[in-house]
């Protein structure tokens, strides 16, 4: 007896099953949707919108020390909660300690109390730190008013 390649009716398929791959492509597109949010760098607020805001691109990058107000008066260091006022201040000059640039960015939410914000600044001044900066967002579809 000898095996027959190719002819008769055990033919192989020449066809690509793609089921399985758009399966597990749809699983994978799954899993990005649900963590990509997640990857959002600190705490997410509303920010006041200004019609000529100074670009920061400096406060983009991973290793910048962003303060957050958000609009119910809890503050956020990067991703971390304070949970006392008199906490920010400790906190910000140990991140401070290692690095040459002494820059903080402020973010708060356009509805949070101006007090609050403002108790916010003082501290990081105190801190030590040389430049500070607020994050606004640029008001979008108007015309240059002059």
């Amino acid at each position: 007896m000898s095996m027959a390649v190719g002819g008769g009716k055990g033919n192989a398929i020449a066809d690509i099953n793609v089921t399985p791959m758009v399966d597990i492509m749809l699983v994978i597109l799954i899993i990005f949707m649900v963590i990509t949010p997640l990857l959002q760098k600190g705490v997410s607020v509303d920010l006041a919108k200004t019609k000529n805001p100074r670009e920061m691109r400096e406060a983009d990058r991973d290793d910048a020390v962003v303060v957050a107000v958000t609009r119910d008066a809890k503050i956020w260091l990067n991703s971390d909660q304070i949970m006392v006022k008199d906490q920010l201040g400790p906190k910000i000059q140990d991140v401070l300690a290692s690095k040459v640039d002494k820059t903080v960015y402020i973010k708060s939410d356009r509805r949070a109390k101006y007090g609050d914000v403002v108790d916010v600044v003082d501290i990081v001044r105190a801190a030590g730190v040389d430049t500070l900066g607020l994050l606004t967002t640029r008001v979008e579809g108007q015309g240059s008013e002059q």
